[in-house]
């Protein structure tokens, strides 16, 4: 796992930088350069990438609207849209020829540090969203009921959440990459074509399950009981 997250460009020890910093970067680039064109270029009659890029706006819509309902899956469509997509190129990023078999070059999600980042982030956004939601009483109100003792375990939940997140998916794409590694050793040619051909189809699931599990929790963060 240590070689996982090697330092390929040292900064006084503080800032060191691993390949799958340098992998999310040129990911965040590339999406901004994406976004800045499509968004230059939006045609009432579509063209095949703008078609492609509101077909997958529509399905993220439609999935996210399934547990939170039209309105708050508007709401927060721009912080599950955006873990979604940033999740999806972070996954698929590994199956890059010569991505996570040279130091340089890391999938992002097969770090920890990254994983939990995320994780870190979701748990802010749900604590922030709730508040929004519910206001401060409303909020505190939601750790202590029915009784007070249940606070402690309340707000374990709060933390296990976003933790369980950052390993599921750490798990799923370093261990990924470990199997695909080892087939390269045992057999350059064939195999770890059958493998990336699979990891189309398991980056795209861990994508929608771990945005999925954030709107579920985000579904119970920002519920308001009726009076």
């Amino acid at each position: 796992m240590g070689e996982a997250s090697e330092v390929v460009i040292p900064l006084f020890g503080i800032l060191d930088i691993t390949g799958e910093v340098i992998t999310m970067w040129l990911i965040i680039a590339a999406l901004a350069v994406l976004s800045i064109y499509v968004g230059k270029h939006l045609q009432e009659r579509p063209g095949k990438l703008q078609n492609i890029i509101e077909t997958g706006v529509e399905y993220l819509d439609n999935s996210f609207s399934a547990n939170l309902g039209k309105e708050r899956a508007r709401k927060y469509f721009y912080f599950l849209g955006s873990l979604f997509i940033f999740i999806i190129f972070a996954n698929y990023s590994g199956l890059i020829p010569g991505v996570g078999l040279i130091k340089h070059l890391k999938a992002p999600t097969s770090s920890l540090s990254v994983t939990v980042g995320l994780g870190v982030c979701t748990f802010f956004f749900l604590q922030g969203a709730s508040i929004q939601a519910k206001g401060i009483k409303g909020y505190i109100k939601h750790f202590i009921s029915p009784i007070i003792v249940m606070l402690p375990l309340l707000a374990l939940d709060e933390i296990i959440k976003p933790v369980s997140l950052s390993l599921r998916l750490f798990g799923n794409i370093f261990g990924e990459e470990a199997v695909l590694e080892q087939f390269y050793e045992i057999l350059p040619i064939g195999a770890p074509l059958v493998m990336m051909v699979l990891s189309l189809l398991f980056c795209a699931l861990q994508a929608i399950v771990y945005t999925t599990l954030v709107s579920i929790y985000l579904d119970e963060a920002t519920e308001v009981e009726e009076k």
